[in-house]
């Protein structure tokens, strides 16, 4: 695989840390700036909605401009809001810098992944997709972790300066392993018009596995986001075990997003097929057996496989379905990602504020997943469907 990949991995790697640290770091940020547990998470929400919106906009503003630029001047827009952000003496302050660093972090993501697409053949888009994941999935094992270690000893504003330093290597890779040429095409010429990348997402080819993704993303987001309360309320465990969830959590989205990346080309199929039924049954026993730690961490590691598993096949079949929109591509990705995990942590904090319990964010995630896995069985084969699958309209 081309060095570059691994590359974009550690920037997201980086990247990844600042997006799922807060799960750690809510109750902390809650009590300093005097906001509730609920209202601290729709920071992931704000990260997630800047991700959304930025995404299509970014890939669209800077969509002639060679990648490597573009990731490095998002790079250190990123590195800047956190900077500001770990002096925010307000939660709206702290709130504006999370969607300010996510339109620069989906930006990033947006080349990135439309680099990937590039770099690879159509039968690897998967597994090239998997090494860039990777960083996010590490920074779940390792970054968030960590984040949450440093914030409890040294609090939760030295987590964002530790961001900040990390954002120097991420640039000098970046710099050092991307190529400074605009995307090109397959054949060499430059891209189609931004219209037409635009009208690409009108077939449900690509309409289908973005909204899949975003449901499958929800549920992911709703139930990691409110973790920390899980651990320390329904379990009965001390705040320190919520680094070792965090880190069963990643160590299962690893495996999950490794795993998908070599099947996910080939045989889509199979792991939507037996990845989904398993993953909402995961949901429903985590919902169940949670006050138990030791199925707890056993199914945290578990949903932490499968949900990354089938979100990633997912997020592949946006790329395979986009190959006719070279810039925009990876834009389509980011937001089918980030769609779900805006959504998700707003229902979770609508069902806690509502007094339903603290287990009520991972029902959420278990009527996401149904949702999702009806639509699947009603799409048939469309959702698999390749390019060469599609009939030629006749002029």
């Amino acid at each position: 695989m081309p060095f570059a990949l691994y590359m974009l991995a550690l920037a997201v790697f980086v990247m990844g840390t600042s997006e799922f640290m807060l799960a750690g770091l809510l109750p902390a940020i809650a009590a300093e700036l005097d906001v509730s547990v609920g209202t601290a998470g729709l920071l992931t929400s704000a990260f997630a909605v800047g991700m959304v919106a930025g995404a299509p906009a970014m890939a669209a503003f800077a969509r002639r401009w060679p990648p490597r630029l573009t990731l490095f001047a998002c790079l250190i827009v990123f590195a800047a809001c956190h900077a500001v952000g770990a002096v925010a003496p307000a939660f709206p302050l702290l709130l504006a810098t999370r969607v300010l660093s996510a339109l620069a972090n989906a930006g990033f993501l947006a080349v990135a992944l439309s680099t990937v697409a590039t770099l690879v053949p159509e039968n690897r888009k998967g597994r090239a997709l998997s090494i860039v994941l990777s960083g996010t999935t590490i920074a779940v094992v390792a970054g968030v972790p960590a984040g949450a270690l440093l914030g409890t000893a040294m609090g939760w504003r030295t987590t964002f300066w530790a961001v900040v330093l990390l954002c120097i290597p991420a640039a000098a890779g970046v710099l050092h392993g991307v190529v400074g040429k605009p995307v090109q095409t397959a054949s060499g010429s430059f891209t189609p018009t931004l219209r037409d990348e635009l009208s690409q997402l009108r077939s449900p080819r690509l309409a289908l596995p973005m909204a899949l993704g975003a449901l499958i993303n929800g549920g992911t987001f709703a139930a990691f986001t409110f973790l920390a309360p899980v651990v320390t309320e329904t379990a009965g465990l001390d705040g320190g075990w919520i680094s070792l969830v965090l880190v069963m959590f990643g160590v299962g989205s690893f495996l999950g997003v490794t795993i998908a990346g070599r099947l996910s080309d080939q045989r889509p199929g199979l792991v939507l097929a037996a990845g989904g039924p398993l993953l909402l049954a995961g949901w429903i026993g985590l919902a169940l057996f949670a006050s138990n730690p030791l199925l707890l961490l056993t199914l945290v590691l578990v949903q932490g496989l499968l949900s990354f598993g089938v979100g990633s096949t997912l997020i592949a079949r946006v790329l395979h379905a986009s190959s006719g929109a070279p810039t925009m591509g990876g834009s389509y990705a980011t937001a089918a990602l980030n769609i779900g995990a805006a959504a998700g942590p707003v229902l979770g904090a609508s069902v806690l504020a509502a007094q339903l319990g603290t287990l009520s964010p991972v029902w959420v995630a278990t009527v996401l997943t149904a949702t999702a896995l009806v639509i699947m069985l009603l799409a048939g084969r469309v959702l698999t469907q390749t390019a060469a699958d599609v009939p030629v309209q006749p002029a």
